[in-house]
């Protein structure tokens, strides 16, 4: 699966929205993410998966239902044109074959499946490879989503034979009715839900092949777009990553990029962040790993992460946390 190192403000803002009522939770649901008022406020900014799933753990804290609730409200609308074009595809197989053929834009954090088992179709989420603390959460928000998809496609609920999660029965099972109101197996061996396999030739009732040409062409040139920028994002990351204790400025930093200052300036930005933003995600990425052993006074996590002061450090830690290093660490 093609994971994507930026992703948009959605899901963060689903939760926040979700505390809405307790607007004293924020700085705690935010906390750690590194996520500011400019982020939210700008339509066209972009977070790290690391930040997005900070902030998934935070809302998870408070709420242990969170991923079934988050995934009844991720409709296929939400995946913009590749949602559009699942609408306007002839049958309900074909819809489901496009979906699971551009994961990258589906934003999602599991290798997706079709697999037909006689009479019985299922959609399958494996290979999660992210914080293994919210596996479950991940899971439940993923599949909930994914059937909320197979009700719109088809404009009435899509009749569900049954479900199979990896993980024990949660205590909130109950809640699992509202997504998945079919025979629940817990402890199996994939996490998926099944319906009727005939289902996959039913004609889609907003179907229109004009559209669906469009649309899916669309997709094909934004998916192409979409895995360039991220390979030659990733690129700069892994270059600034090797460079942390000595960080080589934007000019240099162009030239091993084999561009111009203004262009590697112009193209991160289009990819919503910019070299300071990329070097402080990858400073706290690694001043958390550092901090969690033991063995690593802060004075040195400083000193590798480049900051020629250790006052400098403790005060970009509180900035990006929330917290400074010695309660992080505790």
């Amino acid at each position: 699966m093609l994971h994507a190192p930026l992703t948009t403000l959605h899901v963060v803002s689903l939760i926040l929205q979700r505390f809405a009522e307790q607007p004293e939770l924020r700085p705690h649901l935010l906390a750690g993410s590194g996520i500011g008022a400019a982020d939210l406020d700008n339509a066209d900014a972009r977070i790290t998966r690391v930040q997005e799933l900070q902030v998934c753990a935070n809302a998870l804290a408070l709420r242990a239902d969170l991923g079934l609730d988050l995934g009844r409200s991720l409709h296929v609308s939400s995946y913009g044109l590749l949602g559009y074009a699942a609408l306007s595809a002839a049958t309900f197989g074909d819809a489901w074959r496009l979906l699971l053929q551009y994961p990258a834009l589906l934003g999602t954090y599991f290798r997706l499946d079709l697999q037909v088992e006689g009479e019985l179709a299922w959609i399958c989420a494996s290979g999660y490879r992210d914080a293994e603390a919210l596996e479950v959460f991940n899971v439940e928000m993923c599949l909930a989503s994914l059937k909320l998809i197979g009700d719109e496609l088809l404009r009435q609920p899509l009749p569900l034979e049954g479900a199979e999660f990896t993980y024990a029965r949660p205590d909130y099972v109950s809640r699992y009715a509202q997504s998945f109101p079919c025979p629940l197996r817990f402890s199996a061996q994939r996490n998926a839900f099944a319906f009727p396999a005939a289902l996959l030739e039913r004609r889609l009732p907003l179907a229109d092949s004009v559209t669906h040409g469009d649309m899916v062409e669309r997709c094909r040139r934004l998916n192409a777009e979409f895995s360039s920028r991220q390979a030659w994002l990733e690129r700069v990351r892994q270059l600034l990553a090797a460079q942390l204790a000595e960080p080589p400025g934007l000019e240099n930093l162009a030239q091993q990029m084999h561009c111009s200052p203004r262009t590697l300036r112009r193209h991160l930005q289009e990819l919503g962040t910019s070299y300071q933003g990329l070097l402080d995600e990858l400073r706290f990425e690694r001043a958390k790993a550092l901090l969690s052993e033991e063995q690593w006074p802060v004075y040195r996590i400083a000193e590798v992460l480049g900051f020629s002061e250790t006052a400098s450090f403790r005060h970009a830690f509180q900035r990006w946390s929330g917290v400074p290093p010695s309660r992080f660490r505790a």
